[in-house]
């Protein structure tokens, strides 16, 4: 926990919290509707559709610094997604995020066009790639199979040139502040079967899975690349960058210039944040695959506002207990802001932003009653085409997991993490939150 940039500016906060009641604000009308994107991708900036779930919320810090992103129909694909959300942070995080958002999947889907007729895209020596960390999860273990793997081979190289661009077209913008300004960003992009997951800085993928006895479990897709970590560590200081923590905050490593107790960075990758690109900050993207089966439910990406309080186990609970899709990023977002209440009273709540990705197809129930929804069966298919409404409020009807049980800990004390969930519920509140949390199964 704590802000990741020590010299970030707090501007006026004009909150709008209620006790306990959260009290939305004004949507913009662009963001109202779905736009179009790039060789015809549906670009949803905010709510649901039948694989989709998003919600975001601001904090208590400021402005809110979070983006997020759906693009349907990726690439012109049918079946493609392409979901992201990113996490500024310093005087002009929040710009820097929305530029991010906004150009980054219009390039990568260029380079996948590009690629498709032809031209060649290539990962060369100069485009960091020397600094990419690319795991195959494919349930084989030869390396032959690994290399024949083109959707996996392609899309790296896109990545990496693509995360590069990004980077640089930033550092040329007039307009935004990106010195000591910049956002993670955690995307992943899914064509059928295949999962592809790019990670810059300390949000988070989570996928969830069942195991063989099918109960639910919870797989860490990407790795929190905080300073730190050894190998993030090692390459900052090779380039005479410090990392150290303050004495108010001794678990939080930060990045400092060699000879400034500035900017203090608590990521060790990111874009923007000039000042430290010499210092051994990196742009360059953490890449991994896997090749979903149907043992696979959905895919959760969220800003640390949300894993700062809750765990990848509570995560994956909330939203396979949401009684509808469309509901289940806000119904997890507002149980992140109650674990923020509980557990750092006297701490400022974060921004939160969620993106829920998922796998299968459902039929719609004619009840809502919880002993209906666990008997209904599920089939894994690959998503097809649907006719999306315009709205980006739509609301699909959907139960989201069925047979929801997560799989516990062998421990037969669960640790504080998972205490806090448990007890949030007997939480005196002189009013309820907003959101659906009597839908949610413990």
């Amino acid at each position: 926990m704590g802000a990741c940039c020590s010299c970030q500016r707090i501007e006026k906060f004009e909150g709008f919290y209620i006790e306990d009641e959260v009290v939305e604000k004004p949507i913009e009308d662009e963001d109202l509707y779905v736009r179009r994107g790039d060789n015809g991708a549906r670009v949803r900036p905010q709510g649901s559709s039948k694989y989709i779930s998003t919600y975001i919320q601001q904090g208590k810090k400021g402005t809110n610094q979070d983006a997020m992103t759906v693009w349907e129909n990726f690439t012109g694909e049918r079946d493609a997604f392409f979901c992201g959300v990113f996490d500024g942070h310093g005087p002009s995080g929040h710009k820097v995020a929305h530029y991010v958002r906004d150009l980054l999947p219009s390039k990568l889907s260029a380079a996948a066009v590009a690629s498709s007729k032809g031209l060649k895209v290539s990962a060369s020596s100069d485009s960091g790639d020397e600094n990419a960390s690319i795991i195959i999860d494919d349930g084989s273990s030869h390396d032959s199979d690994k290399s024949q793997n083109q959707f996996y081979s392609s899309w790296k190289a896109r990545i990496l040139k693509s995360f590069k661009e990004m980077d640089e077209e930033l550092e040329g913008e007039a307009e935004i502040e990106s010195y000591c300004s910049g956002t993670t960003t955690v995307a992943v992009i899914k064509q059928k079967e295949h999962l592809i997951i790019a990670n810059l800085g300390d949000s988070r993928a989570v996928l969830c899975t069942r195991d063989d006895q099918d109960l639910l479990i919870a797989e860490q897709l990407t790795v929190d690349l905080k300073p730190n970590l050894p190998g993030e560590a090692e390459r900052i200081k090779s380039c005479q960058g410090r990392v150290m923590a303050m004495d108010g905050e001794p678990n939080v490593f930060r990045i400092w210039m060699p000879d400034e107790d500035c900017p203090g960075l608590a990521m060790a990758r990111a874009f923007g944040d000039f000042c430290l690109k010499d210092f051994g900050l990196i742009s360059t993207p953490e890449i991994f695959y896997r090749k979903l089966t149907e043992k696979d439910e959905f895919v959760v990406l969220a800003t640390d506002g949300i894993w700062d309080v809750l765990s990848n186990n509570e995560v994956i609970r909330i939203v396979a207990s949401a009684r509808k899709r469309s509901t289940a990023a806000k119904l997890l977002v507002d149980r992140a802001v109650r674990a923020w209440r509980y557990k750092y009273p006297r701490s400022k709540i974060d921004d939160c932003a969620v993106v829920c990705l998922f796998f299968k197809r459902q039929r719609p129930l004619l009840t809502k009653s919880l002993s209906e929804v666990t008997e209904l069966s599920l089939n894994y298919t690959e998503l097809e085409s649907q006719n999306y409404v315009s709205s980006a409020r739509s609301d699909d009807g959907l139960d989201t997991v069925l047979n929801c049980q997560v799989k516990e800990k062998s421990s037969d004390v669960p640790d504080e993490s998972e205490q806090l969930v448990d007890s949030l519920e007997n939480v005196p509140r002189r009013r309820r939150p907003t959101g659906n949390l009597e839908n949610v199964e413990e």
